[in-house]
């Protein structure tokens, strides 16, 4: 059995060893960009954005084990020539390597797009990495679409 729960400060730890596993998968895609190591967030940043009602972190747990986060945010949007909106900004979803092909990234996925549809959001929205096709193939598979596509040169 498992259940989809807002991550606690007890899952600190485990939060920092799967964004290691995904700072892993960026780095051999764009060294360029990605360290071999280190941290996109300190403890306590992490513990503020858990603790934050705008950037829910989901984690899926199992049998006590932790094998999956979402880290979303809520974004307005109410500007110039756009429409009001709110979206809420899958920022980043990770499984763990031990628990993939076991559909945890899509019962995180359903969780945040049932999360988002109860709250009013309008859109979801997400960057994913070109040099991670795996997981382009899966946000397609979960019905999202390009909204728009940034491009880069390297001088």
């Amino acid at each position: 059995m498992f259940i989809i729960r807002r991550a606690v400060p007890q899952d600190l730890a485990v939060v920092n060893k799967l964004l290691g596993q995904v700072l892993g998968v960026h780095h051999k895609g764009r060294p360029d960009l990605f360290r071999p190591v280190g941290k996109k967030y300190s403890d306590e940043e992490l513990l503020n954005i858990f603790s934050d009602p705008d950037t829910p972190v989901f984690v899926y747990e199992e049998g006590g084990e932790v094998f999956g986060y979402a880290f979303c945010a809520a974004q307005t949007q109410d500007s110039g020539s756009m429409m009001p909106l709110r979206t809420l900004y899958v920022d980043d979803i990770c499984v763990d390597a031990s628990a993939r092909r076991k559909h945890v990234g899509k019962k995180l996925f359903e969780y945040v797009r049932t999360y988002a549809r109860e709250n009013g959001f309008y859109n979801i929205t997400l960057h994913v990495w070109e040099c991670n096709p795996g997981a382009k193939a899966f946000y397609e598979a979960m019905g999202m679409a390009p909204q728009y596509t940034s491009m880069e040169l390297i001088c």
